[in-house]
């Protein structure tokens, strides 16, 4: 199992050390989205999350996590450079402008090691636009959302998961995590099934706290060299083991992606202590 472990965690440290990373997420009909990606980096470990949104979301948002820094959309795509990870795309919308937010951030970061973790709506657009994405990038569909990207049906992807995250892997040159019952994460030559998991996890937003703490957890190893493949790993892992200890309490029908970020700390603490 711990072929991976968590980052290492320095005494003499400040946020900084363990990493900045810039979210862009949220529109009026995905409030939760922003929030619970945001609340996740910080859950994971990461030292700064900001999060850039649109007015009406920081302001909902701002009072649920008082500890995440909040920028307009105009202003995180000004500073992104300050950033050592970005996340984008948890109920990020499908508008012009979310497009086009979308295109300006993917072509700002192609020339740069900065590592970019795509989700949700951020995949949406992608699938249907032709863009070349950063090298160091995580996509995390789930089957629909990655039929979409190789232009096949949902049943074709349902037929071939395996095969469906290596072409998602070699399409777009990035280490592809493949949301489902058993998670899989490819990249290049690479492949891990997770085994963990539960019913649990197949509610709303879920996906949101995965894509945080996948961020959260790269932001802390992003100055040592980040292997992503092992990161994204690692992530899926403790996700899916945190819904299974939330479910020991809560059982497998009442989790709500919400409890996930509550429980996560049990997930890290086992998994240290293995």
């Amino acid at each position: 199992m711990q072929e991976y472990k968590m980052p290492l965690r320095e005494q003499n440290s400040n946020k900084g050390t363990f990493g900045k990373v810039l979210n862009f997420a949220g529109s009026r009909n995905y409030i939760g989205a922003a929030y619970l990606s945001t609340v996740s980096i910080l859950k994971a470990g990461g030292g700064f999350a900001a999060l850039a949104s649109e007015k009406d979301i920081i302001r909902s948002v701002s009072t649920l996590l008082p500890e995440a820094v909040y920028l307009s959309r105009e202003e995180g795509l000004k500073q992104i450079n300050d950033f050592s990870v970005i996340l984008i795309g948890c109920g990020l919308g499908l508008n012009r402008a979310s497009k086009n937010l979308f295109k300006k951030i993917i072509t700002k970061l192609n020339d740069t090691q900065v590592p970019v973790i795509v989700d949700a709506d951020g995949l949406n657009i992608l699938s249907g636009i032709n863009i070349t994405l950063p090298q160091n990038t995580i996509i995390t569909p789930h089957p629909l959302e990655a039929a979409r990207l190789l232009g096949v049906n949902l049943k074709d992807v349902l037929n071939d998961l395996e095969g469906s995250a290596g072409k998602l892997s070699e399409k777009y040159g990035c280490t592809a995590v493949l949301k489902t019952h058993r998670t899989i994460i490819c990249a290049k030559d690479k492949l891990f099934i997770n085994q963990h998991g539960n019913s649990a996890l197949a509610k709303a937003g879920s996906g949101d706290v995965l894509a945080g703490i996948i961020a959260g957890l790269l932001a802390q190893t992003v100055n040592k060299n980040p292997n992503l493949f092992e990161i994204a790993k690692l992530g899926v892992y403790l996700h899916s083991r945190t819904g299974e200890i939330a479910s020991e309490e809560l059982s497998e029908y009442s989790v709500l992606a919400s409890d996930l970020p509550r429980y996560l700390h049990k997930a890290i603490i086992e998994f240290n202590a293995d």
